[in-house]
């Protein structure tokens, strides 16, 4: 008889949404495993939270939480307390945590002060920047996790330079394998290119960020940055709820950037293939351009990709060119990331 175990994935935002769709997969392929996706509602908008779902063949819910819209004190909280009451009903043999959103910390914390064994996906990340939620959700994630499965050979360096070494296992980028995914999916779709009148070349903004909305000044400087970007080619900015509330609330919108409302991950995906630049203050949308073999500006001060610095297809918005030449980024691996981590998960709690 096959041993099955239970294993309780943890989303909440667009980049676990995607992550979750490769592993899921995968983890669905084998008998040994049943997944129970929780979705924490950290986005809470359908068109940011519902069309990932659908778009991406990621399995229903098991449970349907409704947190977002709150502080992150608050936040996160509430989702360790409503998590706990759903790890003690229902005893899983391990919860699943992606990234290192609010979402990341309070699956972690839930789940280890019940001492269920924590799976880090994209563990050993650090941009040094500990004013960053992000930064501070990350790190207080690896502490406390079992399994660390890192996407670089960096990641690694960084969890040993703190001295975590124990279940640490490079199994590459799980991003990479849903890119290809998508890349096949909508490689030959124009629709909304046509529909937008995106005829030459163009670019792409993402811009979300609370180290970009919440301070005025730096969101107006941000905002200089978009036009002046936007008076050399088009910008299209899909506009997350966040960012829309900011511009609202100061009375500004980008001139020569096209708003429009937030894409599902295949609309997203069609527009970087056409594009010749992508604009973001996002993590995983830096990597999903290096992907597409897009040359990407991210808006902020440091990232926690560094490789894709070095490669030279990355830069920030304080840097004044990319790295040349430009090179392939191997260690990101071939698009099998995911299988590696079910490997891995079998390793662990199946031995």
């Amino acid at each position: 008889m096959i041993q099955t175990k239970t294993i309780h994935t943890i989303v909440g935002a667009r980049p676990q949404f995607i992550k979750a769709a490769a592993l899921s997969r995968a983890i669905a392929a084998d008998v040994r495993f049943d997944e129970r996706i929780i979705h924490t509602g950290q986005h809470y908008d359908a068109n940011m939270s519902d069309v990932f779902f659908d778009g991406l063949g990621i399995p229903a819910p098991a449970h349907r939480l409704e947190f977002g819209g709150l502080s992150h004190g608050e936040m996160t909280g509430r989702m360790i307390e409503a998590l706990e009451g759903i790890f003690k009903a229902e005893q899983p043999d391990a919860v699943l945590i992606y990234g290192d959103t609010n979402s990341t910390l309070a699956g972690a914390i839930a789940a280890v002060k019940l001492h269920i064994p924590v799976i880090h996906v994209e563990a050993g990340l650090r941009s040094f920047n500990m004013r960053m939620p992000e930064e501070i959700n990350r790190v207080l994630a690896d502490r406390v996790s079992a399994l660390l499965l890192c996407p670089t050979h960096q990641a690694v360096e960084n969890l040993a330079s703190e001295g975590v070494t124990d279940g640490v296992h490079m199994v590459g980028d799980v991003m990479h394998d849903a890119t290809l995914h998508a890349i096949e999916m909508t490689r030959d779709r124009k629709a909304l290119r046509e529909t937008l009148g995106l005829d030459g070349p163009y670019a792409v903004c993402t811009l979300h960020r609370a180290e970009n909305t919440d301070d005025t000044d730096r969101f107006n400087r941000v905002l200089d940055f978009l036009e002046a970007e936007a008076a050399k080619r088009p910008v299209v900015l899909p506009l997350h709820p966040r960012t829309k509330g900011v511009m609202e609330r100061i009375g500004r919108k980008p001139e020569g950037v096209t708003l429009i409302d937030p894409l599902d991950y295949f609309e997203l995906a069609e527009l970087m293939a056409g594009s010749e630049l992508v604009l973001t203050d996002s993590g995983g949308l830096q990597k999903e351009a290096y992907f597409h073999r897009v040359p990407c500006i991210t808006i902020r001060d440091e990232t926690e990709w560094v490789e894709t610095i070095k490669a030279g297809w990355n830069r920030l918005w304080t840097q004044d060119d990319w790295a040349t030449p430009r090179r392939d980024i191997p260690e990101y691996g071939d698009g099998h990331a995911a299988a590696l981590c079910v490997d891995v998960i079998a390793d662990y709690l199946l031995s």
